[in-house]
């Protein structure tokens, strides 16, 4: 007697669901959030590392002093060796004169740090896991990169969705001319299209938005699923 193979269906659950919403913030639709970028281990040590990295890349480091064998001063003995009762100098250059140059100054310095794409990948998907599990990811209609430059709208939507006192990121599947205009005179809103999302700029915002085709060109960059 043969058995009859059981085929097993996964079946996504509610915790990979978040609702699309309306630039009014209604429900219109829902979502299915990918595992793989938003139901990640967080890994506390690597994210730290991620930050330390990132904060050190931003510095320029380009603070330079003059030594005293680069100040333009007459290379003349300033007085006498002898017979002054002071101490003996013979260079204007030397630290110890105003105007001279500085010993042990600051110079142009290289300070880039590196992490491999492997890791920064696992920070970016861990800062997005940890957003969901606090519920602080959204989605919104692709209608709202089709509409008219109006900030209240944009507005309006922040208060339904209780976030107008917070740090809004949003992330547009390309940047949209429109709603930058909409939403460039609100001080506490951050737009990034979603190839240039990065795990600080992620931290750094309280709840992040998405729009519909965002998450859709999330997967397809980050998991090079087509």
């Amino acid at each position: 007697m043969v058995e009859a193979k059981k085929t097993t269906i996964k079946k996504q659950t509610t915790e990979n669901i978040i609702p699309v919403l309306s630039l009014t913030g209604e429900k219109i639709g829902e979502k299915i959030l990918p595992e793989a970028i938003f139901q990640v281990e967080s890994k506390q040590a690597t994210i730290s590392q991620y930050i330390r990295v990132y904060m050190i890349n931003q510095r320029q480091a380009n603070a330079s002093t003059q030594t005293r064998s680069e100040v333009s001063y007459s290379t003349r003995k300033i007085y006498k060796q002898k017979g002054t009762g002071g101490a003996r100098h013979g260079s204007r250059k030397a630290p110890i004169f105003v105007g001279g140059g500085v010993a042990f100054g600051p110079k142009p310095r290289d300070l880039e740090a590196s992490m491999n794409k492997k890791q920064k990948k696992q920070v970016l998907f861990s800062s997005l896991s940890m957003k969901k599990k606090d519920g602080k990811i959204l989605c919104i209609s692709n209608d709202v990169t089709n509409m008219q430059p109006k900030t209240k709208d944009v507005v309006a939507f922040l208060k339904k969705t209780e976030t107008d006192k917070k740090k809004i990121l949003v992330v547009l599947a390309e940047k949209n001319n429109n709603f930058v205009l909409s939403t460039r005179n609100i001080p506490n809103v951050h737009i990034v299209d979603s190839a240039s999302i990065n795990p600080y700029i992620i931290l750094s915002n309280d709840t992040v938005i998405f729009t519909d085709g965002a998450i859709d060109q999330l997967v397809k960059h980050f998991l090079k699923q087509a």
